[in-house]
């Protein structure tokens, strides 16, 4: 696999970036660092007390399994692989996780979540996120309970030296993890960095993504997947025709 030296801007928290930064520059790609969502800690209230612990993402293990020890009496789930992954990290075994996908629909489809009720199941996630998984659960006789461990912020960044690489033709192509990110670089950038994301390919994890970009005026997006393997075999294949 060859990017060719080209530019790829990658969007993530800087703590979740660098996986991908480096798939990028080990296919011959230039790895343009610029987060468009910080995540910021909040404090979490004890895991004891609940049957199952469901992460929403990477970032929610890490938050949660820094401040706290993990109940051995408790099970997890993951929404997605990269999600999984954490959780084996932090020597957690027997988690509940969807063969293939990595969003709610996923998750909830599987045999293990079909027959819940009375039990006590807390969500981890950053602040807001979609409902769904929660209301379905409730709605199957759970007892659902939310655990915010983490906020997503738009950063300070001085947006001027990523505006002059679009200028100079530096830029290849986007990636965004979240239509969150998504409106937070379009507020970061304003009106002459809409411009240029116009023009350039845009790189996304989930349909839902795309289909924000497609609200706001970004035209069609590629969709990738939610880990870093997928999105770099994503940005290859788009790019190859040109070789």
């Amino acid at each position: 696999m060859n990017l060719r030296g080209r530019g790829i801007l990658i969007t993530r928290p800087r703590e979740q970036a660098q996986g991908l930064a480096n798939l990028v520059e080990a296919a011959g790609g230039r790895a343009i660092l610029f987060p468009a969502i910080e995540i910021q800690d909040v404090p979490l209230r004890e895991l004891a007390e609940f049957d199952l612990a469901i992460f929403v993402s990477p970032t929610a293990v890490k938050r949660a399994l820094a401040e706290m020890k993990w109940p051995q009496r408790a099970q997890a789930a993951a929404l997605g692989r990269g999600t999984q992954r954490e959780l084996e990290r932090h020597g957690i075994k027997g988690i509940i996780a969807p063969d293939s996908g990595a969003d709610s629909e996923a998750l909830l489809a599987v045999p293990q979540l079909q027959r819940v009720a009375g039990r006590r199941i807390v969500i981890l996630r950053g602040e807001g996120g979609r409902s769904l998984l929660g209301d379905t659960l409730a709605a199957r006789g759970a007892r659902v309970e939310y655990a915010e461990c983490y906020r997503r912020v738009r950063p300070q960044s001085d947006s001027g030296p990523l505006l002059t690489a679009f200028a100079e033709g530096a830029v290849h192509a986007v990636t965004v993890s979240s239509a969150e990110g998504l409106e937070n670089l379009l507020e970061m950038l304003g009106a002459a960095g809409r411009e240029h994301l116009r023009k350039t390919p845009l790189f996304v994890p989930h349909p839902r993504v795309a289909a924000e970009a497609k609200r706001l005026g970004l035209g069609e997006a590629n969709v990738g997947g939610a880990g870093d393997e997928e999105m770099l075999e994503r940005l290859v294949a788009y790019f190859r025709p040109a070789e």
